[in-house]
């Protein structure tokens, strides 16, 4: 592309800007009261120039030259009136800081083939989360998945931490959903009794820049959780933990630590296995509940869980299995043969519960710190829907959202910071054991 080609194009663009900040302007006079007041008071100037022109200009004093100079104002005055018109519309349309934003974003690279970095077109409130600002930009050819790449390079330009981007009008502007740096999360998020969510079967984890964050058992069965050590994993897994025993399901957890991570709270409202011959007796009953329910509801025709109870009234609680280290629970190294043909088992129940538990009400939430693909088998891994990760490493990040991006977004010193599998970044509930 030749520079000429590249100024040709220049041009185009801050033509269609001006055309676009105009018809802006004008919206905004229509929908903002002093806006329309101060179109309104130049509208008013410009009659009162045109109404009193001779006395403005004095062209009485010019003698025989008067006509000659009265017509050339009489074509003047109303070429200026429509030039400040539009100059006008251009900048009541023209969203504060527009400079700023292009010329930061030309800086972090952020440019077509022509050179152009995107126009900042709006910057406003976003009306359904008062706490975001949303950018509105013309992407000049920029696609969604460039922004997405140098997401931290937009932020550091701008000085705002991002929510979340996404196209609108098709592909013609791309919203940037944001707060100022300065807003970012808060390093510690109590969690509170009257953040239970009153829904059937809704867990909350904590709080994104857009609101809360939750996750629905009835549509999504199975948690997998990643981080490593001190990330907060394990709180977020004994917050979730504590909202389905609220909720009144029952609970098991495998915990081959002795009990350590649970104390004696945990073990008086769950169901506890410390041994692979309990857990694997837990999972037995697990699978022969699930298979139970099968025919129940296949008897009574209903789909799921809930339409079961409503139909019948019988009230069948939901199943929760955790295990906080499941990495340390099915890991084979070393192990002879009696042990690997335990642990086989072990996997073949987890697998089942995996990929038949969501009718039937049965659900797992497994956590890992472990980088080892090998450890959590493909079966049970593609069956957990909703993935959360904390501060982690590439490896670990990819095998649990399948990209890196709790690698590059989580910050390395942040705890209790994780990011979902669909990239929404959240600060977790910091969960009390005593309120249990």
């Amino acid at each position: 592309m030749t520079r000429n080609d590249k100024d040709t194009i220049t041009r185009r663009t801050e033509n269609r800007h001006l055309l676009r900040c105009m018809k802006a302007g004008l919206m905004a006079a229509r929908d903002t009261p002093h806006k329309g007041l101060l179109l309104t008071a130049y509208l008013a100037g410009a009659v009162l120039v045109w109404l009193f022109r001779g006395h403005l200009f004095g062209l009485d004093a010019y003698g025989m030259f008067s006509p000659v100079l009265n017509a050339v104002i009489d074509l003047l005055v109303p070429l200026y009136a429509v030039g400040g018109l539009l100059a006008v519309l251009v900048l009541l349309g023209t969203p504060w800081g527009g400079r700023e934003a292009k010329e930061g974003l030309q800086k972090v690279g952020l440019v077509n083939h022509a050179g152009e970095a995107p126009i900042l077109l709006c910057k406003q409130r976003d009306k359904d989360t008062p706490r975001l600002t949303l950018w509105e930009f013309d992407p000049c050819g920029i696609p969604l998945g460039e922004w997405e790449d140098k997401r931290a390079r937009i932020e550091t330009a701008l000085n705002i931490t991002i929510a979340k981007m996404t196209w609108a009008e098709g592909r013609k502007i791309i919203c940037v959903y944001a707060v100022p740096a300065e807003s970012d999360f808060p390093a510690l998020l109590p969690w509170k009794d009257k953040y239970l969510s009153p829904d059937s079967f809704v867990l909350v984890l904590g709080e994104s820049l857009t609101g809360p964050v939750t996750v629905n058992l009835a549509n999504i069965p199975h948690i997998l959780l990643g981080g490593s050590t001190g990330s907060g994993k394990s709180v977020l897994l004994k917050l979730l933990l504590m909202q389905a025993v609220e909720k009144g399901a029952e609970v098991y957890i495998a915990d081959f630590k002795g009990g350590v991570d649970f104390p004696r709270v945990w073990r008086q409202k769950c169901h506890m296995c410390f041994r692979e011959d309990e857990l694997l007796h837990t999972l037995d009953q697990l699978t022969a509940v699930l298979e139970c329910r099968k025919k129940r509801l296949e008897e009574t025709e209903c789909k799921d869980l809930d339409t079961y109870n409503e139909a019948t009234g019988e009230g069948l609680p939901r199943l929760v299995f955790a295990c906080d280290e499941v990495a340390e629970m099915l890991d084979k190294t070393g192990a002879d043969n009696e042990r690997k043909k335990l642990l086989a088992q072990i996997e073949n129940k987890l697998s089942t519960i995996a990929r038949q538990g969501r009718a039937f009400g049965i659900h797992l939430i497994l956590a890992t710190q472990r980088p080892d693909a090998t450890i959590i088998p493909g079966q049970i891994r593609n069956n957990m829907d909703f993935r959360v990760c904390g501060r982690a490493d590439s490896v670990l990040s990819q095998i649990i959202l399948d990209n890196t991006s709790a690698a590059e977004q989580i910050p390395k010193d942040a705890r209790g910071r994780f990011i979902t599998g669909d990239g929404t970044v959240f600060q977790g509930y910091l969960f009390n054991e005593e309120q249990l």
